[in-house]
């Protein structure tokens, strides 16, 4: 919270910042409170920050599902009443992998949350302020929990840092089922499709995976594509109206675009998916962007990149190639740091430069279309 003072010095103009875990969505409401905005128009948003709600994969194994899954009538509050305690073992026991029998590490972890509460508590943030994002949820099939605290990491504990993350502790064998990260992010998508939010996606070796679980969400609501050949037997019709006016397009249009009110707010009616997603640091290689950027697809994918995780030396010419690959118009950048200030600018200047050498941009060209790709991203397409 001590990097949040330094906000108002910094280059960049505007700020998405994510939430992850039970500790930082209250933290990230009040950061909102006092540099977000409800005013934005094709001038640009009047905010420094713009909020996010969600809960990341890392964490998932600490919701417990009483949306799909049984409900629990017991005192949850109360971590000395038996049958609490019961059920927080036999919670975490289902949804690790392998099933932990120490009970010391269960012990340690925090008591889950119900879902319900959850998304609930996610739904009254989002309504709070109108432009903020879902995120950042996803599948993560790497991520292995930490170990319980021990006496030494406590005593070199940063306390500046919001709680609840590794800090360097050792990792544990354990991590999330896939069948339960996928429940909580499944959730989530619905409920970012129900009040029609953008949202933040992390995707860690699982690709494929968040692929899938994003078109189980617009099964049966996919663009109507037409071929070419269709459109010249149209166009050449006795009486045919322009194709941009067919019933077929205008649902097609239906799907893609945002109406902007009078006062700078999007209009669009509940669907069950959101209308726009960025795959975060998007790690994944060129072959699958065919599937994302279909033209079938009825949301916006949009792909963003950082140095702090595409320009390793491991993972700088995949990024490249990828960068290469998607079209300029999907394209954002991130620092993909947890710390305001300076460091930060520096990381968004570098990246936005990478970003600028790969595509063959000239820097205000470059920049200013990354600029436009972020408004539109955030606030829809008719306010881009």
């Amino acid at each position: 919270m001590s990097a949040v003072e330094k906000i108002p010095n910094m280059r960049a103009k505007a700020l998405t910042i994510m939430s992850t875990r039970e500790q930082d969505q209250q933290l990230v409401d009040q950061v909102a409170n006092r540099f977000g905005s409800e005013e934005v128009s094709s001038q640009g948003y009047k905010g420094r920050i713009v909020p996010s709600f969600g809960w990341h994969p890392w964490f998932s194994h600490q919701i417990y599902d009483d949306i799909e899954g049984p409900k629990f009538d017991g005192e949850i509050e109360n971590v000395e009443n038996a049958a609490a305690s019961s059920w927080k073992r036999s919670h975490y026991q289902s949804v690790l992998n392998p099933s932990p029998s120490d009970l010391d590490f269960i012990n340690a972890l925090p008591r889950p949350i119900l879902f319900s509460q959850y998304i609930a508590a996610v739904e009254a943030n989002l309504r709070k302020h109108p432009f903020a994002l879902v995120g950042e949820i996803g599948l993560d099939r790497s991520f292995r929990l930490p170990s319980a605290w021990t006496d030494q990491d406590t005593a070199t504990q940063d306390i500046s840092l919001t709680p609840g993350g590794r800090e360097g502790r050792n990792l544990s064998p354990y991590r999330v089922t896939p069948q339960h990260q996928r429940r909580i992010f499944v959730e989530q998508l619905r409920l970012a499709g129900r009040l029609q939010r953008p949202v933040s996606v992390h995707s860690v070796q699982a690709h494929g995976a968040v692929f899938d679980t994003l078109q189980d969400t617009w099964k049966g609501h996919e663009r109507k594509v037409i071929s070419n050949t269709t459109r010249k037997r149209r166009a050449s019709a006795a009486g045919a109206h322009d194709l941009e006016h067919s019933d077929e397009d205008s649902e097609l249009l239906e799907h893609s675009h945002d109406v902007a009110s009078a006062h700078g707010k999007m209009s669009r009616a509940a669907r069950p998916y959101p209308p726009r997603i960025c795959m975060h640091s998007y790690s994944g290689p060129v072959e699958p962007l065919k599937q994302f950027l279909a033209p079938s697809v009825p949301t916006e994918i949009f792909f963003s990149f950082s140095t702090a995780i595409n320009f390793s030396r491991s993972n700088a010419t995949r990024a490249t190639e990828v960068i290469k690959a998607v079209p300029a118009d999907r394209l954002l950048i991130e620092s993909d740091l947890h710390v305001a200030g300076e460091e930060m600018d520096d990381h968004l200047a570098e990246i936005a430069l990478e970003m600028c050498r790969i595509k063959e941009w000239d820097l205000d060209v470059g920049v200013q279309q990354l600029a436009t790709n972020w408004h539109r991203f955030v606030f829809g397409k008719a306010l881009g």
